[in-house]
């Protein structure tokens, strides 16, 4: 009984995460980032690869804060990238129906959706877009501490 009301998100956890990623050049350096609220505190994350590209860090953003998550939990996650919301609630159905291929070839970035398909199994997420750079400040937060991740690789 406990097990159903978590999976329902009864008794689960709300959670509100914030991501982002990018690279400079793209491709080139990246980082990404993300911050986790949760019952009155706040958590940030962030790490950097030396040869990587913006959508990567983006994804990586999302699995990283995900896996963070110790529990099933009901999460709001908020992403300034159309890529990543996208694929996750329009293409990744698709993607999966036909083997993770697409017209052009195989799904880029492939290891990343799919550990995030299994990441989100476990929660009941809401996703949901936002302006970036557009004066959000947890979007902002969120840019300035990939940009800094980014700046520990020079």
């Amino acid at each position: 009984m406990v097990k159903e009301k978590q999976r329902e998100g009864m008794d689960a956890k709300r959670v509100h995460i914030y991501t982002d990623g990018g690279c400079r050049p793209n491709p080139g350096k990246g980082g990404w980032a993300a911050v986790l609220m949760y019952d009155g505190h706040m958590r940030e994350l962030s790490g950097a690869e030396t040869r990587t590209t913006n959508n990567r860090m983006e994804l990586t953003a999302a699995v990283k804060a995900l896996e963070a998550l110790k529990r099933p939990c009901v999460v709001v996650l908020h992403t300034d990238s159309e890529y990543l919301r996208n694929g996750i609630t329009k293409w990744m159905p698709h993607w999966k129906r036909s083997g993770w291929k697409r017209k052009e070839g195989s799904v880029k970035n492939k290891d990343l959706w799919q550990l995030l398909d299994g990441l989100t199994a476990r929660h009941r997420i809401e996703w949901r877009w936002v302006k970036g750079h557009a004066g959000d400040p947890l979007n902002e937060r969120c840019d300035e501490l990939a940009s800094r991740a980014i700046d520990t690789l020079s």
